[in-house]
């Protein structure tokens, strides 16, 4: 920052494009260079797009962004919590999401890592989001649903895309809270042990507009691809990883999903190459196919790839 003064004669333009740049404690450094660059820094093209995760910030820092910078031109926020604080509890608090609900009326996309929610009312997220991800997060029991209080209901978000990683508390029934209210078009879900069969099973008839699925280290069988092949016609791009008690059966059920353009089967799954050849054939919309990771011999894999001409694998 001590070269600012020579770049004095560039215009506010190149210099927000600059400022674009900089890590965030750098940028918050140059609004104390003069007032222009405090101007500069305060420019709403600068908060639109918010990525914490580098960086372990208070609740007092994050109230200060807030009231300062964070307004209605914020888009997309990265926050990364403090799972492991002892003063947890305090940093991501109701008062903190209900003001940035308030303020940021745009946003659009909240991502979380590391932080405990488990005190926190999903009626109290903002309602603008359509995209969430979580990672490495603590969630309460009953959560993706209106909480009971006497205060005066909130309206909740409707989320169109949902992408949910090592959240071990993830369960069936935030499942089926969260697809029987909102419509999602992506669902992603990553090591999410507690979702068994019977959950995907109550929920699909609410996921008919998915066009985006992720099944990855998730203990599922048969009795879930079938539900998905039976309601989820709308899917472009399927993936199950890492899930091993899917069979030649199961696959079969696949054969349903006239608009699948990408299927990828990362694993080691028990499926033969005819099994494959045979669902793949009945996708007319099928273009991209991922076997890694299989079990499948080379010469399987030929055969396959010579039986599917229209796919890149």
């Amino acid at each position: 920052m001590a070269a600012a003064g020579g770049l004095g004669a560039l215009p506010d333009s190149l210099l927000l494009e600059i400022l674009r740049l900089l890590p965030l404690h750098e940028r918050l450094r140059g609004a104390r260079v003069c007032r222009r660059w405090r101007r500069l820094v305060q420019d709403k093209m600068l908060w639109r797009h918010v990525d914490l995760m580098p960086y372990k910030i208070s609740s007092k820092i994050l109230w200060h962004l807030l009231k300062q910078y964070l307004c209605n031109s914020l888009r997309i926020l990265k926050v990364r919590g403090a799972l492991y604080s002892m003063r947890k509890h305090e940093f991501l608090s109701p008062a903190l999401f209900q003001a940035l609900g308030k303020q940021c009326p745009s946003l659009h996309h909240l991502s979380l890592t590391q932080a405990d929610l488990r005190r926190l009312p999903y009626d109290c997220i903002p309602s603008s989001l359509k995209s969430m991800k979580l990672s490495w997060c603590e969630i309460p029991t009953v959560w993706f649903q209106r909480s009971v209080s006497p205060e005066t209901p909130r309206v909740l978000p409707q989320l169109q895309h949902l992408m949910i990683h090592n959240v071990s508390a993830f369960s069936d029934q935030h499942l089926l809270n969260i697809s029987s209210q909102t419509s999602l078009r992506t669902l992603k879900l990553s090591e999410t042990y507690r979702l068994t069969d019977a959950g995907i099973q109550r929920a699909a008839p609410y996921l008919e507009d998915l066009e985006c699925l992720v099944l990855r280290k998730c203990v599922i069988a048969d009795a879930a691809v079938h539900v998905i092949g039976r309601h989820m016609k709308q899917l472009r791009s399927l993936e199950f990883s890492n899930t091993c008690s899917i069979t030649d059966a199961g696959l079969a059920c696949l054969a349903a999903l006239k608009c699948l353009e990408t299927l990828r089967l990362e694993s080691r799954f028990k499926l033969s190459p005819d099994a494959i050849v045979a669902v793949c054939q009945a996708l007319p919309q099928l273009r991209n196919l991922n076997l890694d990771g299989s079990d499948l011999e080379d010469q399987e894999m030929r055969k396959i790839q010579a039986s599917l001409p229209n796919c890149h694998f």
